[in-house]
């Protein structure tokens, strides 16, 4: 008869398995993709390619003119990209996912890696493996006597190994500026990541051009073309204000430029605390948080016209140089507010006047009168064509100041009513008795003001990646072991230790083996002087 005790147990119950929450997995499968190596890489790549419609069509932040006359250009196509943000590549939506994803990846790919290499460090070298004739590197030599596992640490040491003594064993390593540089070079992206965002977020620049005896201040009003970042206000920029009181150019006998230095008056908006500063092109002037570069120069003709009523109006405008390492420059002269009859007080709009021409520091002797001979005043003069009629500055279309409304010229509005060479104190009578008379010249220069709060970040995160990526690429990851094994005890002559060492290189180095062997040729060699001492003592 069998009892309840007598009964085999049943076996007990296994506890349900918790389903893994389905969320979570896609999460965590998620950030392991983002976070690999190769996922960093294909967002760099895609970064680069994202930044391709930003140098090749005009950005809104960087020339606006261009932008609109694109808009004319293209009518169809250009609404199309601007509505994916194609004139504003680098504060565009896809364009800023692709820049945080990158520095998220960066981010996670650092801190595991920067983790795991900690304790690397802390680490001790592993112990010596059973069998060192397996490693690509070994060999065994016999040692004059006793062999001193300490004596061979500190040959290791001297050659700065870490090392770890284990018994008769010892272990050293070496090698981790490698992955350190690895890591410096990575947390060095992320550093030049952030300097462009602090860049982005709260830098501003502008661009003015300059005539001598001329002043701007820094408000944004008066800047040719100037963009603010999203955390910056026009209030935020600094006070100050310069005139432009000398500009120096030399000129080797080539025409090619030997120096250029400007010379400014810098001063506050309400005239005080006024100074002299000199800065030339690697050299640019330093305002408290911003930066004043010199880009460029050129000659801005004075030119005095007086209209068939013989009022005159003077105008100092600046000639854009076209390329020429001559300076070869073009620019219009307009007069809009001309030909006002004095008794009726009205002015006809189709009698505004503008001149069109080439600007020629050293002009030739004899025609053609097209390009300049040399970059220094030497022969100057101007060559130009008059236009009479509308020049449709009332007809709110923008334009540039430096160029003729060319539509008004196709459609007959604006008509070319003569051209003329003139050198400096020449006067040129047009068909209606007005007149125009070429005074000289002044200089200007361009400038570029700029404040950028990560260009010190990223200097010095330039700098760390270069260091890092040179430690990555020459740092080599490797280990020795030396196992000394005692002399028999049962030899009549006590016999001598014999030394096994191994070494095995972490990653690939095709000079391991020379080392290697340097190293066991140090260790063998380390103890012949000691023992000749003991020998001469006895």
């Amino acid at each position: 008869m069998t009892t309840v005790e007598d009964r085999p147990a049943s076996p007990p119950a296994e506890a349900p398995r918790r389903r893994p929450n389905p969320l979570l997995a896609l999460l965590r499968n998620s950030w392991r993709q983002l976070t690999s190596m190769r996922t960093a890489l294909i967002l760099l790549f895609l970064l680069a390619v994202a930044a391709i419609p930003g140098s090749v069509l005009p950005q809104r932040g960087v020339n606006p003119e261009n932008v609109d006359r694109y808009f004319v250009e293209h009518p169809e196509l250009a609404p199309q990209l601007d509505r994916i943000g194609a004139f504003e590549v680098f504060g565009s939506v896809w364009f800023s996912a692709i820049y945080l994803l990158l520095f998220t990846s960066l981010v996670g790919c650092i801190l595991p890696r920067m983790r795991d290499h900690v304790r690397a460090l802390r680490a001790r070298p592993p112990a010596a493996p059973k069998r060192m004739d397996r490693l690509p590197q070994h060999t065994v030599l016999e040692s004059p006597g006793a062999a001193d596992p300490q004596a061979i640490a500190a040959v290791l040491r001297r050659r700065r190994w870490r090392v770890q003594v284990r018994g008769n064993e010892v272990s050293a390593e070496k090698g981790y500026l490698k992955e350190t540089g690895n890591l410096l070079f990575h947390t060095s992206l992320v550093a030049v990541l952030i300097g462009v965002a602090l860049g982005s977020w709260y830098g501003w620049h502008g661009n003015r051009l300059l005539v001598a005896d001329e002043a701007f201040c820094n408000t944004r009003q008066q800047y040719a073309e100037a963009k603010l970042g999203p955390r910056v206000d026009s209030a935020d920029l600094p006070p100050f204000c310069l005139t432009l009181d000398n500009f120096d150019a030399r000129f080797l006998a080539s025409g090619q430029p030997e120096s250029y230095r400007a010379t400014v008056t810098v001063d506050r908006p309400d005239g005080s605390d006024r100074r002299t500063a000199d800065f030339s092109v690697n050299s640019p002037l330093r305002l408290g948080s911003a930066n004043v570069y010199l880009l460029g120069h050129g000659y801005a003709p004075i030119l005095k016209y007086t209209d068939r009523y013989g009022r005159s109006q003077t105008s100092t405008v600046p000639f854009l140089t076209s390329g020429d390492a001559n300076l070869t420059s073009e620019g219009v002269a307009a007069f809009p507010d001309t030909n006002v009859d004095p008794k009726t007080g009205r002015r006809d709009a189709d009698q505004q006047v503008a001149f069109e021409g080439l600007y020629l520091p050293t002009a030739p002797d004899t025609a053609p009168f097209v390009s300049s001979r040399f970059p220094e005043e030497r022969n100057p003069a101007v060559v130009l064509a008059a236009y009479r009629g509308n020049l449709g500055l009332d007809a709110g279309i923008p334009g540039s100041v430096y160029q003729l409304d060319q539509r008004q010229v196709t459609n007959g509005k604006l008509k070319q009513v003569g051209d003329k060479k003139l050198a400096p104190g020449e006067t040129w009578t047009l068909d209606d008795g007005s007149k125009l008379e070429f005074l000289g010249t002044k200089r200007y220069v361009t400038l570029s003001v700029r404040h950028d709060p990560g260009e010190e970040l990223m200097l010095g995160a330039c700098v760390v990646l270069l260091v890092g990526l040179m430690g990555s690429l020459f740092g080599r990851r490797r280990r020795v072991w030396f196992r000394v094994t005692p002399p028999d005890s049962g030899s009549p002559t006590g016999g001598s230790s014999l030394v096994s060492a191994g070494g095995l290189p972490r990653t690939e180095h095709p000079g391991f083996a020379e080392e290697f062997a340097s190293l066991v040729a140090a260790v063998r060699d380390d103890g012949r002087p000691e023992r000749r001492a003991r020998e001469g003592v006895e």
